[in-house]
């Protein structure tokens, strides 16, 4: 089985009720801390070809609500999304799970169930 990355914040609520799902389903995974690690252009693309960046995007997070409008209005495309999700990797949806290529993004444990569990 291809390794499970999540993709999050360790202090984030959803990431660790994420986290929480696979230690009981006794899933290994490797984590990849947005705060320490960042978030690179070309694997937030790849998330955007399977979910639009709009939903890629948090906008209901203190980060968002803390930005100035000036920058909140000009984020217009998935170029300039990817660019401030950069910038800011508090914005990116959390967490993002990826395994064989494929993502889920946020708490869904019957997406996770349909990704990750076989059998």
């Amino acid at each position: 089985m291809e390794a499970i990355h999540i993709y999050g914040i360790p202090n984030c609520d959803v990431t660790k009720k994420a986290l929480a799902w696979l230690k009981k389903e006794k899933l290994g995974y490797i984590f990849h801390d947005y705060k320490k690690e960042g978030a690179s252009a070309k694997k937030l693309n790849e998330w955007c070809k399977q979910i639009d960046w709009t939903i890629l995007l948090n906008k209901r997070g203190t980060t968002w609500k803390q930005l100035p409008s000036t920058i909140q209005d000009g984020i217009k495309d998935q170029a300039t999304a990817v660019k401030i999700m950069q910038e800011y990797t508090s914005l990116i949806k959390r967490p993002v799970i990826e395994n064989a290529g494929r993502i889920v993004t946020g708490f869904q444990e019957k997406a996770y169930a349909g990704l990750l569990l076989k059998g």
